[in-house]
């Protein structure tokens, strides 16, 4: 059975005879092509490109035309649309302000409340645990001075336009932050039906102005450098929990976060085994790292830290701050900027990669897998199922095995 699809409303205004019941329950649940669907009452049916539905009435309220959000179709039915499209209609025939009513009547948030409301509903779901610090801090600065006291329903491009603009070129990584996080709350009231549209989305992309793309790499030190570059961290006085998360970094070429906020029921010592979990890996991905002699070593020191934790939370890490807490990234990325090493943490990474190109034969993809790169070609990702792992555990000893040669062979970087 085929099924005659509603035609999509003209950009001129409707001529004739009004639309009146026009969708039906099965077209409604079937309707797969993105567009606004008219039913009557001003009711539509919209489906966006990503197949979510939802209800909207346009009604002219005391002389003005406006949109009122009736909730997702997964929870409101398409007879339960009809009948607040009626009450709606009627209520606006009399004067009335329906869009007022409501708002009276469920307590539509301001901006700064739903904020709130979107970092308790991720809070579980993000991987690092100072995401809502962050989400906080920005927005306290530069968003809520101008939104916080709006209803989610009244922030406005133009509002949005008055937060970026000051720091679009000043700050532009911090903008980006911010307009993606206001973004966030805004698809919050979208979906709770307070609104229509995302005020920080591609409408005010034109109005913002254009930007150079600059492509900036880490620092990062050539590899014949990284173990005079440890040594030094080594001699440093640097907190002892900080020098064995630097060094076991660049021993398993893994991420800062990986390192410092790793936990002893990753580790299994005898197997000579790391693995990390896919909420704490970027691809989302659990990730087993093969241990070294040195990295079982650095493991086994760390282990005199057991019990430096203050709260029960933190008594799991394998590498404790001074203050029994979560090591910062900031801490380690002091530590060897303060020893003039020319590198950050990440960098360390391109070092590893540099070092397997230029002087092993270790193929590509082992050294990818290493890193824990996503394939990106997704022909060749369906084939690539094995993580290499015993030919990895081949790479990351020859790795340590080099740096050893080459301690104490480079001058101190520090001269």
């Amino acid at each position: 059975m085929t099924m005659d699809l509603p035609k999509k409303p003209r950009a001129t205004k409707r001529r004739g005879r009004h639309p009146d019941k026009a969708l039906s329950a099965a077209f409604c649940r079937a309707v797969a092509e993105a567009g606004r669907y008219a039913d009557g009452n001003g009711l539509y049916l919209h489906v966006d490109p990503s197949g979510a539905r939802r209800w909207v009435q346009r009604l002219v309220i005391r002389g003005r035309s406006r949109a009122l959000g009736l909730g997702s179709y997964a929870l409101v039915s398409l007879a339960e649309a009809r009948e607040k499209a009626l009450a709606n209609r009627k209520a606006a025939r009399e004067g009335g302000d329906p869009l007022a009513d409501r708002r009276r009547s469920e307590g539509i948030p301001t901006f700064e409340e739903a904020v709130e409301k979107v970092i308790a509903i991720h809070g579980e779901a993000w991987r690092a645990g100072k995401t809502p610090k962050q989400w906080r801090a920005s927005l306290r600065d530069h968003a809520l001075p101008h939104l916080g006291g709006k209803s989610v329903d009244q922030v406005t491009t133009a509002d949005v336009m008055t937060v970026l603009l000051p720091i679009w070129t000043r700050k532009h990584a911090m903008a980006r932050s911010v307009r993606q996080r206001i973004g966030t709350v805004m698809r919050w009231a979208i979906a709770q039906g307070y609104r229509n549209d995302d005020p920080a989305g591609d409408a005010i992309t034109a109005a913002l102005p254009k930007r150079p793309v600059l492509v900036q790499h880490r620092a990062a030190l050539p590899h014949g450098e990284v173990a005079a570059a440890v040594a030094a961290v080594h001699r440093s006085d640097a907190w002892v929990g900080t020098k064995l998360a630097f060094e076991l970094l660049v021993l398993t070429a893994a991420r800062s976060g990986e390192a410092r906020l790793a936990t002893w029921d990753e580790v299994d010592l005898v197997a000579r085994v790391w693995t990390v979990p896919a909420t704490r890996m970027k691809a989302q991905r659990e990730h087993r790292v093969p241990l070294c002699g040195r990295a079982v070593g650095v493991l086994r020191e760390a282990e005199q830290l057991r019990g430096v934790a203050t709260r029960p939370e933190f008594a799991r890490l394998v590498f404790p701050s001074v203050r029994g807490k979560a090591l910062d990234d900031a801490t380690v990325s002091k530590l060897i900027r303060d020893l003039g090493i020319a590198a950050v943490p990440h960098g360390f990474r391109s070092s590893f990669r540099d070092w397997a190109a230029e002087r092993t034969n270790h193929p590509r993809e082992v050294v990818e897998a290493a890193l824990a790169h996503k394939v990106r070609n997704p022909v060749e990702a369906a084939y690539a199922r094995s993580d290499l792992f015993e030919r990895r555990r081949r790479l990351m000893d020859d790795w340590s095995e080099y740096l050893d040669e080459a301690r104490g062979q480079v001058v101190s970087l520090r001269r």
